[in-house]
């Protein structure tokens, strides 16, 4: 009987809801009596600003982006204007001031909205835009780059305008906008992220600031996020700078969860939050609770989200088995800021997913010929905790960051033996990491360098063949964002490593790599920009799967090779009068990629004669380009982007399977996004297309997403909001789902035709 149904699942589910609830409410219920009910008038906040000296519209996205203020700035006022440098825990108005101070460019801030040079007017909800008057319009995260010094060439951003926009339910909803980011599954349990066909696991993946090392078992996601939780996400593809971590063999991907000041009304130092969708094709309901507040230095924040539903019915008619939502996350942030700057916070957040699944949770059904049963119980926890110190008014060379966190997932699944009893395995990995560092200004730019460390474990607990790989691992690294010429950009840096590999059978194997990235950005002309970037990778050696794992393994004499990768970038952007046009090209090679197996049988060739199962590895190598144009205007903007990816397992064509824990055949996708405000009556309308067309032996496939929101002039904290996924009731499954390309195997539809509707409320 699996978990969910026997009464040790019930009590461990009852621990787990109760651990979360003191989780989420315990920075509540701590800071309930400092911030009280009388010091909660209204007044504006402080917050923490660290912007270098660079050009005007480069300055405002970061200004906006930790102010969290929209900025409208006239396209006139920004060309050939250098802002100045703000650094300290300031309030906008202050921070906005300094950056502009001997500029002569006047400016205000109304209605979340901070209005620079001869613009007027306000901007629009959900996106920026280009006003009749010449007036760019400036999101507080953009989804496009945002230039060398907020991370690289080949960056994504995408923030909370963005994210509040498309209201997403699972990781394949926070990237469906982005063509070269694919998500495998339509199960959160067992949804893959793929940067350029390029599995995350060969990502540096981090939530918060701290190291993800989640390789627990190849039918589960890889890192479960519930993205109600999220502020924002960057993604950088390929070419990652040196101090995005170790382990950056195709780049990066850092999840930022929410904090108070994201959730606070405009004026407000106390607030709550009640949120509730309701998906009528599964008759899921998902509800999130959440309370915050600051007051003199004190930032507080608990949010839980449940989520409860039943299997979903794909576009064929029929309903998925082990398709139910059964979701509890939630996090808990708490920080102080001393009047001297120097900031601490403590944040937890924690997701459960316990529900019956698909017997290979990410697949429908695969006929093996054994006696297996068509779903069993998953039991799939994530933590991450993570504590964080800064210093908010750096003078000269002193900004420095500490991070120290402990992240953590176990997969708990029954096994089944041919005399049909079963017993239950727990695989768990876990991951001790930290950093310091120093940002050092310059006039030209920065230079931030530091020390970061980690200490991995994967372990399964198993009756019969129990296993645990260790891995630890300390780096230098260096990387310098500089403006050293007018309209020349330069982002460059170096890390090294060295790595101790601990073995089933405690067998140590010491390796060290070095590690270097160097990119830029050159404007050609006031409206057309060139960028390129390479970088060459060492990233020891990663633990194996838990499952998979043999007590039995032998590792040689020289252990597993290290993984290296080298990445190369070239691509131009032109943005003209609200119009932009985009284009690159890319390469990802990944060499000695491990691939370890439990052991080697007679339909898998050993890589070379001797070949250990625990020394298996592949080559691997990712390449394509993505085009894209779009237009902005003051209240909406249309977007469409395409991309083209193709990638080889050692010579030959990925598929799902060859490319487990790799790479996944993507071919091409086009995406199709518009969105526009009738600010007179308070509605957003919008949607979004993606196109895959037939590659290879995958299907094609046509998806429309479409949407309304509401915000009621009579009721400016509420928010009202329809949707419908899936318009024409396609049935089919995500490019990157795993086995469409084998007989045996029943891929993963995904939902048919659902209607959303969703409430949220603020206070």
């Amino acid at each position: 009987m699996g978990l969910f149904n026997s009464a040790n699942g019930k009590h461990a589910k009852a621990a787990f809801a109760a651990r979360l609830l003191a989780s989420a409410a315990l920075p509540v219920v701590a800071g309930t009596f400092a911030l009280g009910v009388a010091p909660a008038l209204a007044q504006e906040a402080t917050r923490s600003f660290n912007i270098p000296a660079q050009p005007l519209d480069t300055a405002l996205n970061v200004f906006g982006r930790q102010s969290g203020l929209q900025v409208s700035l006239a396209a006139s006022t920004s060309r050939g204007v250098t802002a100045r440098p703000v650094s300290g825990s300031l309030t906008p108005q202050q921070a906005l001031s300094q950056l502009l101070s001997g500029t002569g460019i006047p400016f205000r801030i109304s209605n979340g909205t901070a209005i620079v040079g001869e613009a007027g007017g306000s901007a629009a909800v959900g996106g920026g835009g280009v006003a009749a008057d010449g007036s760019i319009v400036l999101d507080t995260i953009t989804i496009e780059g945002q230039g060398i010094g907020q991370g690289g060439v080949a960056e994504t951003v995408i923030g909370p305008q963005q994210l509040e926009r498309i209201n997403p339910t699972d990781l394949g909803d926070v990237f469906r906008e982005q063509p070269g980011v694919q998500v495998g599954s339509s199960l959160p349990a067992s949804q893959k992220v793929y940067v350029n066909g390029i599995e995350e696991t060969n990502l540096a993946v981090s939530i918060d600031g701290s190291r993800q090392n989640n390789k627990v078992f190849h039918h589960n996601a890889t890192n479960v996020i519930d993205p109600a939780l999220l502020r924002a996400v960057a993604v950088d593809a390929g070419v990652a700078p040196a101090d995005a971590g170790p382990g950056a063999l195709a780049g990066s991907i850092a999840y930022e969860t929410k904090n108070a000041h994201d959730l606070l009304l405009d004026g407000k130092s106390i607030g709550a939050l009640v949120s509730s969708t309701y998906n009528f094709n599964s008759n899921t309901v998902t509800t999130g609770l959440a309370a915050y507040g600051v007051h003199n230095g004190l930032e507080i924040l608990g949010y839980l989200n449940f989520g409860k539903g039943d299997n979903f019915t794909a576009g064929n008619g029929n309903e998925v088995d082990g398709t139910g939502t059964d979701l509890i996350s939630g996090l808990g942030k708490i920080a102080y800021e001393f009047e001297s700057g120097d900031r601490f916070e403590l944040s937890h957040d924690r997701v459960l997913d316990d529900a019956e699944r698909p017997f290979r949770a990410n697949a429908g059904a695969v006929v093996t010929g054994k006696n297996e049963p068509d779903t069993r119980n998953y039991r799939l926890e994530r933590q991450n905790t993570v504590f964080t110190y800064t210093d908010t008014t750096p003078e000269g060379w002193w900004d420095p960051k500490i991070v120290l966190a402990y992240s953590a997932t176990d997969v708990t699944v029954p096994v089944f033996l041919r005399d049909g009893s079963s017993y239950e395995d727990t695989g768990m990995t876990s991951s001790l990491n930290g950093k310091a560092e120093n940002k050092f200004a310059f006039d030209i730019g920065s230079v931030t360098a530091g020390l970061d460390f980690y200490s991995d474990k994967a372990k399964l607990h198993d009756p019969y063949e129990p296993g645990t790989e260790k891995a630890r691992n300390i780096g230098l690294y260096a990387q310098a964002r500089l403006e050293p010429w007018e309209k020349t950009r330069l982002s460059f840096g170096a890390r090294a490593d060295h790595q101790r590999f601990t073995g089933v059978d405690d067998s140590d194997f010491d390796n060290s790599g070095l590690s270097a990235n160097i990119s830029g950005e050159y404007d050609l002309t006031d409206y057309l920009t060139a960028k390129a970037g390479f970088s060459h990778v060492s990233a020891g050696v990663p633990l194996a799967e838990n499952f998979i794992m043999n007590p039995g393994w032998q590792y040689g004499d020289e252990g597993p090779e290290p993984v290296t990768a080298n990445n190369y970038f070239l691509g131009l952007e032109a943005k003209h009068e609200g119009f932009t046009v985009e284009g690159s090209v890319f390469r990802t090679s990944i060499n000695n990629a491990r691939m370890a197996l439990w052991n080697y049988t007679a339909n898998i060739q050993a890589p070379f004669p001797g070949a250990l199962p625990a020394l298996r590895s592949r080559e691997v190598e990712s390449q394509g380009f993505e085009i894209g144009a779009g237009y902005d205007w003051l209240t909406g903007y249309v977007k469409v982007k395409y991309a083209h990816i193709d990638v080889d397992i050692d010579g030959k064509p990925a598929d799902s399977d060859s490319g487990n824990y790799l790479a996944t055949p993507v071919g091409n996708i086009i995406t199709l996004v518009a969105a526009h405000t009738f600010a007179d009556w308070g509605l957003t309308v919008g949607g979004d297309v993606e196109i895959a067309p037939k590659y290879q032996v995958y299907d094609a496939y046509e998806i429309v997403n479409l949407f309304a929101e509401y915000k009621p002039e009579q009721m400016p904290n509420f928010t009202f909001r329809a949707e419908v996924q899936n318009l024409f009731d396609e049935e089919y499954s995500s490019r990157a789902t795993y086995g469409q390309e084998f007989p045996n195997v029943t891929p993963l539809y995904e939902p048919g035709r659902s209607f959303l509707l969703s409430a949220k409320a603020t206070f």
